[in-house]
């Protein structure tokens, strides 16, 4: 007998990381429905996307995280979800978690993470309770008895690469580079469609149920050191090189609260501080926490953060 692939439910799938989510699902020959808080969107962007996700089979589900009816009216039509909601709005994810245990037919809940293990930062009392609202989701669902997997990508090449992780710049450093600490701890970069497209590998795959999946592969683990003199290398440069000391950085941080700098711009450097100093995204061995992306799927060919550079030239 041929065996069917799971159907899936995409939340938030007019996001960034969302739309790969759903393209993916429907690639890989999932019957994919999305959840779509307005069946007419106004936004341009978020109407092509619908447009496109219809025309190529997703099947559009009118409801949100707010509203009970839609959710078991969606949930009951598939067989697995998953949710990429902003970070800022992890906790809105608290009903759908109820509505899954009362349905009891879901064999697989990905939650809306996708950043660093929230149980393995060392940065709590600087993150404004970022890292703790994604593990209070995480306990939730365990506490429900829910199956689940884990996504942790840690950095989207697409934030803070762009700029080579530069609090101010919006383009990478032609003349002189700031490094905070000594400058050789190591931080991961994902590209979003190679997260979405392990995310929709992991639906059916066992290996990754009731499993923290890490994507960690080695040509995107790089500490600000090796980041600068690969850039250095693409521009033919060398650069004037600013080291910041942990002390001074967390003086900076701490600056900006009593400021009351906005909050992407204090998280910026609270981020920062975690990968680049704390080494929050590489302390620890994967294989003692949950499973390595990729050596479960080798043949992803991921995109590298050279490749992903070469692009800012």
């Amino acid at each position: 007998m041929e065996e069917v692939e799971s159907r899936v439910l995409i939340i938030g799938a007019m996001g960034r990381l969302g739309y790969h989510l759903a393209k993916f699902s429907l690639e890989y020959c999932h019957p994919t429905f999305i959840l779509i808080r307005d069946s007419s969107p106004t936004d341009p962007e978020r109407a092509q996307k619908l447009h496109f996700l219809s025309t190529v089979g997703a099947i559009p589900l009118k409801g949100s995280l707010e509203d009970e009816k839609s959710l078991v009216e969606a949930v009951k039509q598939v067989d697995v979800i998953i949710c990429s909601i902003p970070s800022k709005q992890v906790l809105d994810q608290k009903l759908l978690i109820k509505v899954i245990k009362e349905s009891g037919c879901i064999k697989k809940f990905i939650p809306s993470e996708f950043g660093v293990d929230p149980d393995k930062v060392q940065i709590s009392v600087l993150d404004h309770q970022f890292y703790s609202r994604k593990a209070e989701i995480r306990r939730l669902i365990e506490a429900a008895g829910i199956p689940y997997t884990y996504i942790c990508c840690n950095f989207f090449m697409s934030y803070l690469l762009p700029w080579l992780a530069q609090p101010g710049l919006k383009t990478p450093p032609r003349d002189k580079v700031t490094i905070f600490g000594d400058g050789n701890t190591k931080a991961v970069f994902m590209k979003d469609v190679d997260v979405a497209a392990c995310t929709i590998s992991a639906i059916d795959d066992p290996r990754t149920l009731n499993k923290t999946l890490y994507l960690r592969p080695p040509g995107n683990v790089y500490s600000m050191n090796e980041l600068v003199a690969i850039w250095e290398n693409k521009i033919d440069k060398k650069l004037e090189k600013i080291y910041v000391p942990e002390e001074e950085l967390l003086k900076k941080i701490k600056a900006c609260e009593i400021a009351e700098t906005p909050y992407p711009d204090n998280m910026e450097m609270i981020f920062i501080y975690s990968a680049f100093v704390k080494g929050d995204h590489t302390y620890f061995d994967i294989k003692s926490s949950g499973v390595d992306g990729t050596q479960l799927y080798p043949h992803f060919k991921f995109t590298t953060v050279s490749d992903y550079l070469d692009t800012l030239l």
